[in-house]
């Protein structure tokens, strides 16, 4: 499957800054079963930027604005191949849980059976764990597959309920939340499990026929085990799905504080507003021209095109 994704970002502030220096994961990564085969970064006002692959895989840009600015908008845009991995077996052996715990010695893979940021222990989630009974069955993947359902169906998914910035006790106290906080539930107890895993940054093509649950308009979350003979395979807790070709990932990391899609500061006495559009489509549906200068009324334009191709889409969906 090919798809077009475009992922704008706009910074607006209360008044003109004197400079801003930011951090960007909007690049799709190269998997065995993704490839990113076009990938353009814009910025307005053009910045100065670099770009490198991290420790991880993920294609890191940095992005830097010298002169005087009231907005920063970037628009990124990329053509990525997915192609359905082999279908998983229905158990692993027993034994799998010996492989796990030589792995959670060995340096490459010590830091996703840690506790990191957004998924510490808490009393809360030892309450959470006892009261669904959330605990090692016969093989990993099976208490992988466990985890991710009974995750699902025990918190209602409620968009703006938290922030990104928000503990995983927010949404375990109202038993809500959006996708980031299903994902770091899940990485809080399958740790606590002896389990490793890691936190997916990416986006997830919505259909007509589906039931996702999770925002459209917006990037997507979830959650990636390593099991052994499998290596790193995708589960999204907030959908009840092992990850598929509607998924594409754009980065991963220990949880959201590593891969956020933008962070940066600036240099001003100001407060910020930010925005975000996310749009996927299959390869077939066009999208049209970048504009060289995204801000003021060519910034609108750009808003009434992406509505416009979302109701491209939809029609194309509906035939």
């Amino acid at each position: 499957m090919h798809y077009n994704t475009r992922h704008i970002t706009r910074l607006r502030y209360s008044q003109p800054i004197r400079e801003t220096v930011m951090v960007a994961h909007l690049q799709p990564r190269n998997t065995p079963t993704q490839h990113c085969l076009e990938f353009k970064l814009q910025s307005v006002p053009k910045t100065i930027s670099e770009c490198y692959l991290d420790a991880l895989g993920n294609w890191v840009h940095h992005l830097s604005i010298g002169n005087e600015h009231n907005q920063v908008v970037l628009v990124a845009e990329g053509l990525v191949e997915v192609t359905p991995r082999a279908p998983l077996p229905t158990q692993l052996a027993a034994e799998s849980w010996s492989d796990l715990a030589v792995l959670a010695t060995e340096s490459d893979y010590w830091e996703f059976f840690q506790p990191s940021t957004f998924t510490q222990p808490t009393e809360l989630l030892t309450r959470y764990i006892a009261e669904l009974q959330l605990t090692r069955l016969v093989d990993p993947l099976t208490t992988v597959l466990a985890v991710n359902r009974i995750i699902h169906y025990s918190l209602y998914y409620t968009p703006k309920s938290t922030h990104v910035d928000s503990p995983i006790d927010d949404a375990l106290s109202d038993r809500c939340g959006v996708c980031q906080d299903y994902t770091h539930i899940m990485l809080a107890v399958l740790r606590l499990l002896g389990v490793p895993c890691r936190y997916v940054s990416g986006y997830i093509f919505h259909r007509s026929s589906d039931l996702s649950i999770a925002a459209e308009g917006a990037s997507h979350a979830w959650v990636e085990v390593y099991l052994p003979d499998l290596g790193w395979v995708g589960f999204d807790p907030t959908n009840n799905l092992v990850v598929s070709d509607r998924h594409i990932v754009v980065a991963v990391g220990r949880d959201y504080a590593d891969v956020p899609p933008t962070k940066g500061i600036f240099k001003g006495d100001a407060s910020s507003q930010l925005t975000v559009n996310v749009r996927v489509s299959h390869h077939q549906v066009s999208y049209s021209p970048i504009e060289t200068d995204l801000v003021g009324d060519a910034w609108l334009a750009t808003e009434s095109n992406l509505a416009a191709e979302q109701q491209q889409q939809q029609q194309q969906q509906q035939q």
